[in-house]
C-alpha cells in the first residue's frame, strides 16, 4: 500500500500521472484549432463554390444570365457584373486547386499481430526461477523483481524468447538474429496474405525496432527474405521507443502523399534477446519485468480502388514530442550502469512526464475529435481561467463521446489504469488493453494492434465507429493515430482465438 492507504503498482517506484485538471498550456490548444481549421477549409469552400456554379449554370441555361447582362448594360454595371462573375471563377478554381492538393485518404487493408509458439511462454514463477539461477541477481533485486511481476497486470502466459529461456541466458547477435526472423518473417507473411498480396507488390516498407539494430538493417532482412522488388522504397526506425508504431504510420501517411497508387507495409516490433538486464540497478530492472516477444505488420495503401476491400480509413495522426526538455530527454535512457552492465534506465520522474506530454497531445487531438458541445464547454473554461482568471479546475473534455473504441500502449497496469481515471473511461473501453497487457505484457510499440485485434474479435467494430490508439516512448513523446471504420469488422484475430 501507498500513502494514504493507495495501492502501489508496479510504477509506485516511478510516481504517478499528474491531475489533468490542472493548467492546460495555450500553446496545445492553439495548434489544435489550426489543424481543425487546415481540414474545414474544404468543408467551407466547395459546397459555396459548387452552389455558385450551379447556379451560374441554371441562369444560362434559363436566359436569366443574358438578361441580367443586358440590364447591366443599359445602367452601366457591366464592370461589377464581370467582378461578380470573375470572383466567383476565382472562388472555383481556389477550392478545387485545393481539394486536389490537399492530403489523399490512406486505409489500412488488414494486419497481423504475432503469437509466439507455446514452448517460449514464461509463467510468474518460471520468470523468477530462471532469474535467480543465471547467477547475476542479489537477494534485493529479486525481491523488487517479485514486487514488480507480482502488480505488473501481466498473466502467467506472456512470451520471452529462446536465450532467456536457457540457463545461463544464451544472448548473442545469432540468438537476436533469430528472434526478430520468427517474429518479422510470420508477420509479413501473414498481412500480406490478409490483404491479399504478394511481396512484389508493396512499394513502401516501414520497420521499427527501437533496441536492436543489426547491418544489415531489419527492413533490408525482410527485403531479401521475400525477395521484393529493387525499386521498393524502405526504412528502418530506431530508438523510438513504444510510440514507434504511430510514427511509423505517420511515415507512411507522408509518402503516401508522395508517391501515388502505392501501397505500403508497416512492420512494429521489439526485440528482447540483446536488451535483456543482468544487473542490481531497480531503475533498469523494471523493463525485464514487463517487455515480451510480439510484433505487427499493417498493409496501408491510398488506391481509391482498394478501399471497397479496406478496413478502415486513417483520419489523424497527432504527434507530441517532449524531448526540448532534458529531464524527458533522460526519462527513458539506454546506458550502463556503475558496475558497466547495460539496460534502460527508467527515471523515478517518468509518470509525470508521460503525463504532461499525454496531457499536450490529447490537448492537440481535442478540436479535431471531439463534438461541438465538447469544444464549447472546454473553450469557456480556458477563457474564464485565462481571460477572467477564474480560479477553477481545467475542464477535461468527455473523450467518451468522440471514440467507439480505445487502444491503449500496454506499459503497464499503472499507465492503463492511470489513463482510465484520468480521462474517466468506462471500464468496457479500457478491458482491451488490460486483457492485452494480462495476455501479452507490454510488446512495445506493436501492444496497439493487439488491443484492436482484441476488440475486433470479441466486440466487433461497426461501420463509422472512431477507434483511437495512443502509445508513449522514450524521447519523450506521446502519439495518437484515429482511424474510422470503413465497414462492420468483426474478423477473429490468431492472438485472441
Amino acid at each position: 500500500m501507498g500513502r494514504g492507504g493507495q495501492r502501489v503498482s508496479e510504477f509506485g517506484y516511478l510516481g504517478r500521472i499528474p491531475d489533468f485538471t490542472r493548467d492546460v498550456a495555450l500553446s496545445y490548444v492553439k495548434r489544435g484549432y489550426h489543424l481543425l481549421c487546415r481540414h474545414a477549409i474544404t468543408l467551407f469552400l466547395l459546397p459555396v463554390a459548387g452552389t455558385i456554379l450551379l447556379e451560374l449554370g441554371n441562369m444560362a441555361k434559363t436566359g436569366e444570365l443574358k438578361e441580367m447582362w443586358d440590364m447591366a448594360a443599359k445602367t452601366n454595371l457591366q464592370f461589377n457584373m464581370i467582378t461578380f462573375i470573375g470572383c466567383c471563377i476565382l472562388l472555383t478554381i481556389v477550392a478545387l486547386t485545393y481539394l486536389f492538393a490537399r492530403s489523399k485518404p490512406v486505409y489500412l487493408i488488414d494486419y497481423h499481430c504475432y503469437k509466439p509458439p507455446d514452448r517460449l511462454k514464461m509463467p510468474h514463477q518460471t520468470f523468477l526461477e530462471l532469474s535467480k539461477n543465471c547467477g547475476a541477481f542479489t537477494e534485493k533485486s529479486m525481491e523488487f523483481q517479485t514486487k514488480i511481476i507480482e502488480r505488473s497486470g501481466l498473466g502467467d502466459e506472456t512470451y520471452l524468447p529462446d536465450a532467456v529461456h536457457t540457463v545461463p541466458p544464451a544472448i548473442s547477435m545469432k540468438a537476436a538474429r533469430d528472434e526478430a526472423e520468427m517474429v518479422l518473417f510470420e508477420c509479413v507473411k501473414e498481412a500480406l496474405a490478409r490483404s491479399g498480396l504478394k511481396p512484389r507488390q508493396v512499394d513502401i516498407l516501414i520497420v521499427n525496432c527501437s533496441l536492436f539494430n543489426p547491418t544489415p538493417s531489419l527492413s533490408a532482412m525482410i527485403v531479401n527474405h521475400f525477395k521484393m522488388k529493387s525499386s521498393i522504397v524502405s526504412y528502418n526506425l530506431s530508438g523510438m521507443g513504444c510510440s514507434a508504431g504511430v510514427i511509423s504510420i505517420s511515415l507512411a501517411k507522408e509518402l503516401l502523399q508522395v508517391y501515388p497508387n502505392s501501397r505500403a507495409l508497416v512492420v512494429s516490433t521489439e526485440n528482447i534477446t540483446q536488451n535483456w538486464y543482468f544487473g542490481n540497478s531497480k531503475a533498469m530492472l523494471i523493463p525485464n519485468c514487463l517487455f515480451r516477444v510480439g510484433g505487427a505488420a499493417l498493409v496501408l495503401t491510398n488506391r481509391r480502388s482498394d478501399r471497397r476491400r479496406a478496413k478502415y480509413e486513417l483520419s489523424h495522426v497527432v504527434r507530441t514530442h517532449m524531448g526540448a526538455s532534458d529531464a524527458s530527454y533522460t526519462c527513458v535512457y539506454q546506458q550502463e550502469d556503475d558496475d558497466g552492465t547495460t539496460g534502460v534506465y527508467l527515471s523515478k520522474d517518468l509518470m509525470a512526464i508521460a503525463g504532461h506530454a499525454l496531457k499536450a497531445n490529447i490537448t492537440t487531438l481535442a478540436p479535431l475529435v471531439l463534438p461541438v458541445s465538447e469544444q464549447l464547454l472546454f473553450f469557456m473554461n480556458l477563457i474564464a481561467r485565462k481571460v477572467f482568471k477564474r480560479k477553477i479546475k481545467a475542464y477535461i473534455p468527455d473523450f467518451k463521446l468522440a471514440f467507439e473504441h480505445v487502444c491503449i500502449h500496454t506499459g503497464g497496469r499503472g499507465v492503463v489504469e492511470e489513463i482510465e481515471k484520468q480521462l474517466s473511461m468506462t471500464p468496457t473501453l479500457m478491458q482491451p488493453s488490460k486483457d492485452t497487457l494480462y495476455r501479452y505484457g507490454n510488446t512495445s510499440s506493436s501492444s496497439i494492434w493487439y488491443v484492436l485485434a482484441n476488440i475486433e474479435t470479441k466486440i466487433g467494430v461497426k461501420r463509422g465507429d472512431r477507434v483511437w490508439q495512443i502509445a508513449f516512448g522514450s524521447g519523450f513523446k506521446c502519439n495518437s493515430a484515429i482511424w474510422r471504420a470503413l465497414r462492420h469488422v468483426d474478423t477473429p484475430h490468431s492472438v485472441w482465438t
